[in-house]
């Protein structure tokens, strides 16, 4: 989550052209979106902010979706065609990450 996050910050451009044209500041987004994603990911390393953390990339992964169903819809924007069945297949990852997230929420003592 950390690496990905940081990757949004480093070069943004790329990450905005993913966010569907029905919403607005994409560049804005993606930086949002990338500091999210580096703070809850830290965040899970410490006990105390695990099941707060947790939550927060599950909504954070429902919150993206758009963007990775708009890089499936539009593929000539993003990858060349022979990569566009990838973009299709990782669509399904999305609940196994969601999933990940809820089980990475902490002991519940």
């Amino acid at each position: 989550m950390v690496a990905m996050g940081l990757l949004h910050l480093v070069a943004p451009r790329v990450f905005a052209r993913a966010v569907p044209d029905y919403l607005p500041w994409h560049f804005g987004l993606v930086i949002v979106s990338g500091l999210f994603e580096v703070v809850l990911g830290i965040g899970l390393l410490i006990p105390g902010l695990q099941n707060l953390s947790a939550h927060g990339l599950i909504l954070l992964f429902i919150a993206v979706f758009p963007a990775n169903v708009n890089m499936a819809l539009h593929p000539d924007h993003f990858v060349q065609h022979s990569f566009t069945p990838i973009l299709w297949a990782r669509l399904p990852f999305q609940p196994l990450l969601i999933f990940w997230a809820w089980k990475a929420r902490g002991s519940k003592e």
